[in-house]
C-alpha cells in the first residue's frame, strides 16, 4: 500500500511568523517613543510648575512693594495735610495780626477815649498771653491796675461802666489764689543747700556733745582728796562710754548697712531729685515736679534720721511746696473785654 501524501501546509502561515519581529519591534519603538514622549512632557510640566512658582512670587514681591508704595503715598498724603492744616493756621494768624494791624491804624484817627478802650483791650489781650506762657497772674494784674488807674485820670461818665468791670475782673483775679513759683523755686533751692547737712541714718550725727571734765574742786584739789579725784576720773570714762553707743531705731534695714562711701551718692541723688522738681515746676510740668517731690521725701524718710530737728523741717518744707505745686487756671477778664465791646471801640472777644 503506498504511503500516504504529506499534506501541505497553509500559505498564510509562513508570512505570518516572518512579520512577527518586526511588529515586535515597532511596538518597542512606538512603546519609546511614548515613554520619550512622556517623559519630555514630565519635564515640561515641572518647566512650568517652576515658571509659575517663579511668577506667583514675583506677584507676591510686587504685591508687597505695591503695598509698601500705598502705605507711603498714605504717609506723605497725612503729612501733606498737616502741613496744610498748619499753612492754613499760619495764614489764619497772619490775617488775624493783619486785621489788628488794620485796626491800630485806624484807631489813630479815633476819638481819644476810644483810642484808651482800644489800648486797654491791647494789652489785656497781651497780658493773658503773657499769663498763659507763665502761668502767673501778676501781668494780667498789673495790667488791670493800670487800666483802672488810666481811666481814673480820664473820669468819663462814658467810661464808668468799662471801669467797674476792670475793678470786678481785679478782684476776681486776686482771689483767684494762683502759686507762687519763684518763691516755690526758692524754696527748693534752700533744701538743696541743706542736704549735705542732713544727718543720715548710716553715719548718724552724735545727739549732744559728751559732757566735758568737771571742774576740779577747789578745796579737794588743796587737801590732796584722792576719792574727789576718782570720782571725776570716772565721770570722763562714763561720758566717753556714752559718746561710743548710740541706740537708734531704724525701720529700713539697709539704711544701717549703707556704707559711708556711698552716702555721698545719697545726698546727690537727693539733690539730683530736687533740681529736677525746682525745673518740673518752673516748666509748669506740674506732674513731674509732684512726683520728684514724692521720691525725695521717701529718699528723705529712707536714708535719713527723722529724729533729727533739720530733717524734720526739711521733710516738712517738701510737704508744703508738693501741697502748693498745684495747677491754677488764670481766670480772664471777660467782663472788661465785654464793655469795652459793648462801647463799639473794639470787635467782641472770640
Amino acid at each position: 500500500m503506498a504511503p500516504a501524501a504529506t499534506a501541505p501546509l497553509p500559505p498564510a502561515t509562513a508570512p505570518t511568523w516572518r512579520w512577527a519581529p518586526w511588529g515586535a519591534a515597532a511596538l518597542a519603538a512606538l512603546s519609546a517613543a511614548a515613554l520619550a514622549s512622556a517623559f519630555t512632557t514630565h519635564q515640561r510640566v515641572g518647566e512650568l510648575e517652576a515658571e509659575l512658582v517663579k511668577r506667583q512670587s514675583d506677584s507676591g514681591n510686587q504685591a508687597a512693594e505695591a503695598r509698601l508704595l500705598a502705605r507711603q503715598a498714605e504717609q506723605g498724603s497725612r503729612e501733606a495735610l498737616a502741613k496744610l492744616a498748619l499753612l492754613e493756621a499760619r495764614l489764619a494768624e497772619t490775617a488775624l495780626q493783619r486785621t489788628q494791624i488794620e485796626e491800630l491804624m485806624q484807631g489813630l484817627a479815633r476819638s481819644r477815649d476810644e483810642n484808651v478802650l482800644a489800648d486797654i483791650d491791647a494789652a489785656l489781650r497781651v497780658a493773658l498771653q503773657q499769663s498763659a506762657i507763665t502761668g502767673s497772674a501778676e501781668p494780667l494784674v498789673a495790667t488791670l491796675r493800670q487800666a483802672d488807674e488810666r481811666l481814673a485820670r480820664f473820669n468819663q461818665p462814658r467810661l464808668e461802666r468799662v471801669r467797674r468791670a476792670v475793678a470786678q475782673d481785679l478782684e476776681r483775679t486776686r482771689n483767684a489764689g494762683l502759686t507762687d513759683f519763684a518763691g516755690l523755686a526758692a524754696r527748693i533751692d534752700e533744701l538743696i543747700r541743706q542736704v549735705d547737712d542732713l544727718p543720715m541714718l548710716a553715719t548718724p550725727a552724735q545727739r549732744g556733745v559728751p559732757a566735758a571734765a568737771p571742774a576740779p574742786v577747789a578745796g579737794a584739789a588743796a587737801e590732796g582728796d584722792l576719792l574727789a579725784r576718782w570720782r571725776q576720773l570716772g565721770a570722763v570714762l562714763w561720758a566717753e562710754a556714752r559718746s561710743l553707743v548710740r541706740v537708734t531705731r531704724v525701720d529700713h534695714q539697709e539704711a544701717a548697712l549703707l556704707a559711708p562711701d556711698q552716702a555721698l551718692f545719697v545726698r546727690e541723688n537727693l539733690k539730683l531729685r530736687l533740681l529736677n522738681a525746682r525745673l518740673a515746676l518752673l516748666s509748669r510740668q506740674f506732674d513731674t515736679a509732684a512726683a520728684d517731690l514724692r521720691e525725695a521725701q521717701t529718699q528723705l524718710d529712707r536714708w535719713f534720721d527723722r529724729g533729727a530737728r533739720r530733717v524734720v523741717l526739711a521733710g516738712e518744707t517738701l510737704r508744703q511746696v508738693g501741697a502748693q505745686s498745684r495747677q491754677v487756671v488764670v481766670p480772664r477778664p471777660d467782663a472788661t473785654l465785654a464793655a469795652i465791646a459793648t462801647l463799639g471801640a473794639v470787635p467782641a472777644p472770640r
